[in-house]
């Protein structure tokens, strides 16, 4: 079974279409792994919804900012459409209840061997196992009641982790991080309000897996959300988001083998590469 790693959708079903297309992709033999943000922005968040969930066993996703975001309008009781959101055919659809009960199921973290992929990133305290078991708090607590995770799950603080946080700032901690985060302190404190590449950042401050004592260095983080970033291809970190909903293009790697694959961005009139969320 071949296992191939695809950055951020948000939308972009064409360009997803012809990467499949260029990467002779088979049901019967190949698994697809998705960073998350399979929504919202681009125009097609209702088609890449259908599309994805139709894949079954054949597909493995992630939650990011964008999917809750979604969540969370459609299960929260506080959260509204945003102007550039484009997810009103999703909230309107007949099969809307089948496509977010779907959505609310999937993990925020995902491992198999050596690779573990999230949305963002993991903050330097976290060991492979400790994203795993994080990520499944908030796991449980989706499909266990959503509303009051969604209607406290937005925020930029605590902005520093402790095994003693509790309730809705745990759970905000652990979202942010895994579908937020981009820069932090070698102390593991983090900001999300600095969104540019690496270098643009304030003194102090680093991209989250350049911290020295990164405690998930002995596994390969499979992430996207950092359009920004670009790719990013090395032993511990594949970070696959390259802006194809600004006018980038979509990019996708074999967990297996050196195949890497880039599909263009399609559609006219998108915006540029920028360091929106």
């Amino acid at each position: 079974m071949a296992r191939i790693a695809i950055g951020d959708l948000q939308g972009c079903l064409a360009e997803l279409q012809a990467l499949l297309k260029d990467i002779r992709f088979s049901a019967d033999r190949d698994q697809l792994w998705f960073v998350g943000d399979l929504v919202n922005r681009g125009p097609d968040s209702l088609a890449v919804l259908r599309f994805v969930r139709a894949l079954g066993a054949n597909a493995r996703v992630v939650l990011g900012n964008h999917d809750l975001h979604l969540l969370a309008v459609a299960f929260g009781s506080r959260r509204k459409l945003r102007e550039d959101d484009t997810l009103e055919a999703i909230l309107s659809a007949a099969d809307r209840h089948a496509l977010l009960e779907w959505l609310l199921l999937q993990p925020l973290a995902v491992s198999e061997g050596a690779d573990l992929m999230v949305h963002a990133g993991v903050v330097p305290q976290w060991s492979a196992a400790e994203v795993l078991e994080y990520a499944g708090e908030v796991e449980r607590a989706l499909q266990a009641d959503p509303q009051p995770l969604f209607d406290a799950m937005y925020g930029n603080k605590p902005d520093c982790w402790s095994a003693d946080l509790e309730g809705g700032d745990r759970l905000r901690f652990i979202i942010n991080v895994l579908t937020r985060l981009r820069f932090c302190r070698s102390d593991g404190q983090i900001d999300l309000k600095m969104k540019g590449a690496p270098g643009s950042q304030e003194a102090g401050w680093m991209p989250w897996f350049e911290v020295p004592t990164r405690r998930s260095r002995n596994v390969r983080l499979v992430t996207g959300h950092w359009s920004t970033l670009g790719l990013v291809d090395r032993a511990d970190l594949l970070a696959l988001d390259t802006g194809c909903v600004w006018g980038g293009a979509l990019s996708a790697a074999s967990l297996d083998g050196a195949e890497r694959w880039s599909q263009p961005c399609a559609t006219k009139g998108k915006m540029p590469i920028s360091g929106k969320e």
